[in-house]
């Protein structure tokens, strides 16, 4: 476990933490005016690995063999340079900080990060951190990584989970939840929706699964998964030859058949690794999956219950009727898949190239 420090005076910053994989949903933007709960679990951190925050790069100021040396092979609209290595905690694990009025950007319901970092190291004064927890974005403090030093705490190292222990203990996310907006004259408004994490995680899978199809169809299996892939795979992949068959693999699954040729499989909540399987399906294509949304799709639960106030034992359900569904199809994250489909480098092909460049119109064919 590490905990945070300043580098201007060594005041410790943030309560002990141990790191966690980058969630898919870290950067996503939901909705308009949607209140979006806590990004990590109070304990845990995250770091991404590219460039962030100012001073910012259009397209056309960047040489394409220098955007494809960082892993970009089709055109964003702009691109950071600052610094890698951004850290990410619950706002409730940081400590020793104040906020800094005058980089208060954002305040449409709170703030947004736009004026640089709003967070200043409060025993010298040394900016440190973004807090975030405007309207539709994930809340979150993201320190600054070239303003804060990890340090080892003396506590004892968990390993991380197996995967048979993951499957045996870990929680699956569901793939509809309320959702509330901010600042209703008519008070608290909420509404049951697809989850925001399925749509980010499902932007970046179906990145996957159209670099994986090789132009081709792609079938994936009856139920939830087609409820969330089939519709838009049908829509942006040619028909009239042989499909391409994803299926669902992972840990305590059967092993995948020999016909399969993309697996959808999880991705470790601590350490990010992907499951890969053994024997001849180690080749196939593997399409990521966050643990939660793969283990919801893998055991399913039989149906969501409705939150309801007051407590009951342990293991005791409560005779509610299922939670409602949501009264739209399902819609993959554009953010999500526009990021991970311009890393990809089957993105040069032609026709992945089309689609990145109609993404907008796919959005209004509520593919997206």
């Amino acid at each position: 476990m590490f905990a945070f420090a300043c580098v201007g005076c060594g005041a410790r910053l943030t309560t002990p933490l141990s790191q966690v994989a980058l969630p898919v949903h870290a950067h996503q933007k939901y909705g308009n005016g949607i209140q979006l709960p806590v990004l990590m679990e109070s304990g845990t951190f995250a770091v991404d690995p590219e460039p962030s925050g100012p001073p910012w790069r259009t397209w056309e100021e960047i040489d394409h063999h220098e955007a494809a040396s960082r892993g970009i092979y089709a055109p964003v609209y702009a691109l950071s340079d600052g610094a890698p290595g951004a850290i990410v905690i619950a706002p409730g694990d940081a400590r020793g900080t104040l906020l800094i009025p005058e980089k208060g950007g954002g305040y449409c319901c709170g703030l947004d990060g736009a004026d640089g970092l709003n967070m200043a190291c409060e025993a010298c004064g040394l900016p440190v951190a973004s807090r975030i927890d405007d309207c539709s974005l994930w809340q979150a403090v993201w320190l600054a990584p070239d303003a804060v030093r990890r340090r080892p705490v003396d506590y004892a190292d968990a390993a991380p989970l197996s995967w048979a222990e993951l499957t045996a203990k870990g929680k699956g996310t569901p793939p509809f939840e309320p959702i509330a907006t901010w600042g209703s004259r008519l008070g608290p408004n909420h509404w049951w929706s697809w989850s925001p994490q399925w749509e980010a995680a499902a932007g970046r899978a179906l990145a996957h699964l159209l670099a994986a199809s090789e132009g081709r169809p792609v079938t994936v299996p009856d139920g939830l998964i087609a409820e969330v892939f089939q519709r838009a795979l049908d829509a942006l992949l040619p028909a009239g030859q042989p499909a391409r068959r994803a299926v669902l693999a992972g840990p305590g699954r059967p092993a995948p058949d020999t016909n399969a040729d993309i697996l959808l499989v999880p991705t470790h909540p601590q350490t990010g690794e992907t499951w890969a399987p053994a024997g001849p399906a180690a080749s196939v294509y593997p399409v990521p999956l966050p643990f939660g949304v793969w283990l919801w799709l893998a055991f399913p639960e039989p149906h969501l219950f409705v939150p309801a106030s007051g407590g009951m034992p342990d293991g005791v359900l409560r005779d509610d009727p299922p939670a409602p569904r949501p009264p739209h199809r399902f819609r993959a994250d554009p953010g999500a898949f526009q990021h991970t489909l311009v890393r990809l480098p089957a993105v040069r092909s032609p026709w992945l190239r089309e689609i990145l460049e109609n993404l907008t119109q796919h959005m209004r064919t509520r593919f997206f």
